[in-house]
């Protein structure tokens, strides 16, 4: 569970709002020195190649569908975009750019570009790395706080695919490969209610991680299958997916949680460590394991 948030922090966060927006220009009714609002302007930079669905667009920019519908009728009528259902199904709406819309995209870029210079040209080369830096750990703390976890049936799709790439990773790390079918429980039918559960990672409805968990009779909840993509490692989203195995073991009246792993996964050990687990004496034959953890859950 989350600590609680104190006023501090809060007051950071908006006072940072406050710059960021002052300083790229977001109040101002004419974005860029253009004809048009940050908001039209951010959507017309979305309405790229052959076109994009609406619900697409809605979906990237978290907007309410009334004030996209407004936005996309505003550049329609400054004739920069189309907008018609498919044929296939009236309901999916597509965006289409126009020859004008292209060059005014590419115009809305070319300022873009001297936007960003100019937030740099003032800076020295060691402020400007310190600045870029800063604005990546914005952007991925900012994607951490949008992940999902939830549960799921581990033979979906998303769900397979997540443990192919576990998988596949897992091949090249460790030294002599890696084979799912000599380490335990390589079938996914295992976890799903009433002896498991299986939950992935979303972020904008993308699959990033997964785990899953075994409810044994003796008591513990065996966890496995804990995968996070390289993309949002370091973030915290491993460390959610543990929670949520955690919490739904103790759901299942669990008094322990116990794992395995491999001495080559160093980022993964430490977060167990970090996390409240202690190493044991093996409790399985994990063919690929070299170290044994228990939690109690209480």
């Amino acid at each position: 569970m989350s600590a609680p948030i104190d006023a501090e922090a809060v007051a950071s966060v908006r006072a940072f709002n406050r710059a960021v927006t002052t300083r790229i220009g977001a109040l101002r009714d004419h974005h860029l020195g253009g004809g048009r609002s940050l908001g039209a302007s951010r959507v017309l930079w979305e309405v790229d190649g052959d076109g994009v669905d609406v619900r697409d667009i809605r979906e990237r920019l978290e907007l309410d569908s009334g004030y996209l519908s407004r936005l996309l009728r505003s550049l329609e009528r400054e004739g920069l975009v189309t907008v018609a259902g498919s044929p296939a199904d009236p309901r999916v709406r597509s965006v289409r750019p126009t020859d004008a819309g292209r060059g005014e995209r590419a115009e809305l870029d070319r300022r873009s570009d001297e936007l960003a210079a100019s937030l740099l040209a003032p800076l020295s080369d060691g402020q400007r790395l310190r600045l870029i830096d800063a604005m990546d750990t914005v952007m991925r703390l900012l994607d951490a706080g949008l992940v999902e976890v939830e549960s799921a049936d581990a033979a979906s799709d998303d769900a397979r695919r997540c443990l192919a790439a576990y998988y596949d990773e897992l091949a090249r790390r460790f030294p002599d490969g890696f084979d799912p079918g000599q380490s335990l429980h390589p079938d996914t039918h295992e976890f799903t209610e009433p002896t498991g559960l299986f939950v992935l990672a979303r972020l904008h409805d993308r699959a990033i991680g997964c785990g899953a968990v075994l409810f044994q009779e003796d008591g513990r909840a065996y966890l496995k299958r804990m995968w996070v993509d390289e993309s949002m490692r370091g973030t915290g989203v491993g460390r959610r997916i543990l929670d949520a195995l955690e919490q739904a073991a103790r759901e299942h009246g669990a008094a322990s949680a116990v794992l395995e792993t491999n001495e080559t996964l160093t980022q993964a050990i430490a977060m167990y460590r970090a996390s409240g687990y202690v190493e044991v004496e093996p409790f399985n034959d994990e063919f690929y394991a070299d170290l044994w953890f228990a939690k109690p859950l209480a």
